[in-house]
């Protein structure tokens, strides 16, 4: 595995911590959720052999500090930051990869700095406005919202994702002792996430509204991901709803939401075969 580059840059609002692995074209992953940039450990690897990735945690994640302290991030400021990182890494358009709510990141990045993308691969943005059962699920997670207040995050969450049909009543997370050092680190740090992500993050990413006409605009450097096992859960249908939307095929991906975890040799091949020459063109 590639020992990644930690470094910092401050961004109006926020230090942003990213790494850097590899060599070639820029590749952004923008992580979602309570996550960080350690989620791409297992593809950033297989994925440095052919590009430079570079993986930040986003504000307000892990050791990405707001300063000061306090408030909720705009989508917009988050697509910024990623606007900025990529300006400090190279002079050329960069290749985006944005996993749910990094996805609606990186779809706004693309509508609104179009000069700084080269290929947007978005995986199953949260554009929950497209649904026809969008009310519902706005119940739902002001639900989850309020369950967070009054009974913590870990019951908070879990109402959250089975809500969305990303795991069942049987789900059970491992004992974190018994995970390797560096997953465990992730997970511990992921929790220490999950109450901004509750409380600042799941009603502002998924009330973003997608500037249609940006992006049928920059359509031929647009791709709209979907998890092969994704079928009937929320966050398939949103992604398949702005294919839709905006006249576009999905593009199936391994595993389910999470895919680039649950199959991540199978999920970095078809990063590379959909990216490998640059991705699409305008």
């Amino acid at each position: 595995m590639t020992t990644p580059l930690a470094a910092t840059l401050d961004v109006p609002g926020a230090r942003l911590h990213y790494e850097v692995r590899g060599r070639g074209p820029v590749l952004v992953l923008i992580h979602g959720g309570a996550g960080d940039a350690g989620v791409f450990h297992e593809i950033a690897g297989p994925l440095a052999e052919h590009f430079t990735v570079v993986a930040p945690d986003r504000r307000g994640h892990s050791r990405s500090p707001l300063v000061p302290p306090g408030g909720t991030p705009r989508v917009a400021e988050h697509s910024d930051d990623i606007h900025r990182l990529i300006g400090e890494l190279t002079d050329e358009p960069a290749l985006v990869y944005g996993s749910s709510s990094g996805a609606v990141v990186a779809l706004d990045l693309l509508a609104r700095h179009p000069e700084r993308v080269r290929t947007v691969l978005a995986h199953e943005p949260p554009v929950l406005g497209l649904l026809p059962d969008a009310a519902a699920y706005r119940r739902l997670f002001d639900e989850v919202r309020a369950t967070h207040r009054r009974e913590g995050a870990a019951v908070a969450m879990r109402r959250f994702l089975t809500g969305v049909g990303l795991v069942d009543d049987t789900w059970e997370m491992p004992p974190l002792s018994q995970l390797p050092p560096t997953l465990r680190e992730l997970m511990e740090r992921m929790a220490a996430n999950e109450p901004f992500f509750l409380e600042h993050e799941l009603t502002e990413i998924t009330a973003y509204e997608p500037d249609t006409d940006a992006l049928r605009k920059a359509a031929g450097r647009l791709l709209i991901g979907v998890g092969r096992d994704s079928t009937g859960q929320a966050p398939g249908r949103m992604g398949a709803a702005l294919a839709d939307r905006l006249g576009l095929e999905v593009t199936e991906l391994p595993g389910g939401h999470t895919g680039y975890v649950e199959d991540a040799g199978a999920f970095a091949a078809r990063m590379v075969e959909l990216l490998g020459d640059g991705g699409l063109t305008a």
